[in-house]
């Protein structure tokens, strides 16, 4: 179907994209691992892409790498894992530290990604070991310019895509603001304490 994009990148709101391509913009939602490395508006951008549907809905995810795309795809063929923890994974860790965990059998790193309980940990280990080769790869994380309006409130909204509780998302958000700071990097600090 659709398997790339290329265009100019018209917004960015965690966690959804739109990018023209040739007048027609497509809404794609994407994980914090592109965020932090996507262009300015108005620039050009190319995404790996992956077209889902099913019984009531239509989606189209992004990906600046292709580790990443393979990762969020190799993800979902786990039992019980579909595109929002698929998501969280990419938002929360790198395809390279993902790719250690489960060769390393961490439960623990693993658990700590929000959506994955001990059950779940444990099925990717199985199922995964074998074949996360293929995600290792993945650019650094980037800092890119601060998006307008709350970037609070979009920090927010993000860790919820992400499913994060309220009352968890509001300690995160607290203890990671600092005057000044982009939404990305509220969300980028949330993550990084969420994990500890």
């Amino acid at each position: 179907m659709i398997g790339r994009l290329q265009g100019i990148l018209v917004s960015r709101q965690p966690p959804w994209i739109v990018v023209d391509v040739g007048g027609v913009g497509y809404e794609l939602e994407a994980p914090m691992s592109t965020f932090y490395d996507l262009p300015d508006p108005g620039k050009p951008v190319t995404l790996c892409t992956h077209y889902a549907v099913k019984e009531d809905t239509v989606a189209l995810y992004g990906f600046l790498l292709e580790s990443e795309r393979s990762l969020f795809r190799a993800v979902q063929k786990v039992s019980g894992i579909g595109a929002k923890i698929a998501l969280a994974i990419l938002s929360a860790v790198s395809a390279d530290d993902f790719a250690r965990f489960v060769q390393s059998g961490d439960i623990a790193a693993l658990t700590r990604i929000p959506g994955i309980g001990k059950k779940t940990a444990e099925r990717m280990i199985v199922e995964l070991r074998d074949r996360v080769d293929g995600f290792v790869g993945a650019s650094p994380v980037a800092a890119f310019a601060a998006l307008p309006k709350d970037p609070i409130s979009e920090a927010s909204v993000a860790l919820q895509s992400l499913g994060y509780k309220p009352a968890e998302i509001t300690r995160l958000v607290r203890d990671a603001s600092a005057p000044g700071d982009s939404a990305e990097d509220i969300i980028r600090k949330a993550l990084r304490a969420a994990l500890r």
